[in-house]
């Protein structure tokens, strides 16, 4: 099956994302990445390892204009012939996969969190993760958006080729006046281990014991939406139903009681972890494990375990 994988490349580094899109395509047939902007051909010839063949860059224009992505996308999906099409269910993936699917004909699953079954069907997360739905497309060709951090990145192959290739973009309707750039090695929906804290910090001067355990686990911080609208933290550090949607493998929540619409963000995490003084806290029914307890004396005690962890190995 010819499979077209669409990856937002503007950048010399490829997101963890891109290569799990890659991934996913390569496991359904034979992938062509597409994509625009400035990544360097050897760095686009990498993701042959993950199981590209080929990579069509078109260098006409930068930037996410979801409609310049969108008519770059149809115009490679018409070329390759694909029947199959993957995004990664990110910001960009969920503004040009259902633009696509009007434009193409194409039926859409959003939100896969696993490959399509043999009588393609294709489990999807429903109701802001709280359960699981599975979807068939009827349409002679399908687009799929991939759910982050659902499958585990594989090198399966080689290097893959790079063609200039014009996508006719158009031109951009948007206008950007200042581009900021979040702050830290880690960004966040990448992150396979994050710690987060919200209004039981107290303040954002306390903030350190936070970022002292982050460091030693190599994880992303986060904060709950309060913390963030009071200016204590960046709001690209919101983690929630309104602000980013992670799946880590390890979430670690202190000072925080537990919102629905914070849960909604955070209950795809393989293993969560809650530290909260009231026993009552909500977050403590949806963690595996909890810690009753004052984050002013845990953290710094779990910040000391794992360096005594890192110094013994």
């Amino acid at each position: 099956m010819s499979v077209l994988v669409y990856i937002n490349s503007n950048g010399e580094k490829i997101a963890k994302n891109a290569l799990e899109a890659v991934n996913y395509g390569k496991k359904i047939g034979e992938v062509t990445v597409v994509t625009n902007g400035k990544a360097s051909d050897s760095s686009l010839a990498e993701l042959g390892k993950y199981g590209a063949s080929k990579v069509l860059i078109d260098r006409s224009f930068e930037g996410i204009d979801e409609q310049q992505v969108t008519r770059m996308v149809a115009t490679a999906v018409e070329s390759t012939g694909a029947e199959t099409i993957i995004f990664s269910n990110d910001l960009v993936g969920k503004a040009v996969a259902p633009r696509l699917s009007v434009k193409i004909n194409a039926g859409l699953v959003a939100g896969a969190t696993a490959v399509p079954e043999s009588n393609g069907t294709i489990a999807v997360n429903v109701f802001s993760g709280k359960a699981f739905g599975y979807v068939k497309v009827n349409t002679d060709k399908r687009i799929i958006s991939l759910l982050p951090n659902s499958i585990q990145v594989e090198e399966v192959g080689g290097e893959a080729s790079v063609e200039e290739f014009s996508g006719n973009a158009g031109e951009s309707v948007i206008t950007i006046k200042d581009t900021k750039m979040p702050e830290g090695d880690i960004p966040l929906p990448e992150a396979e281990l994050v710690v987060s804290a919200g209004r039981g910090l107290k303040g954002p001067e306390n903030w350190g014991i936070v970022e002292d355990l982050a460091k030693e686990l190599g994880a992303a911080t986060a904060c709950s939406r309060p913390v963030a609208d009071t200016g204590w933290r960046p709001h690209h550090e919101h983690v929630g139903q309104t602000g980013v949607a992670i799946r880590p493998n390890l979430y670690i929540a202190a000072g925080i009681s537990g919102a629905i619409q914070h849960l909604a963000g955070v209950n795809g995490s393989k293993v969560i972890v809650v530290i909260n003084t009231d026993e009552e806290a909500p977050f403590f029914k949806a963690a595996d494990y909890g810690v009753v307890g004052d984050a002013f004396e845990v953290l710094p005690r779990l910040t000391e375990a794992v360096k005594k962890f890192k110094a013994s190995n």
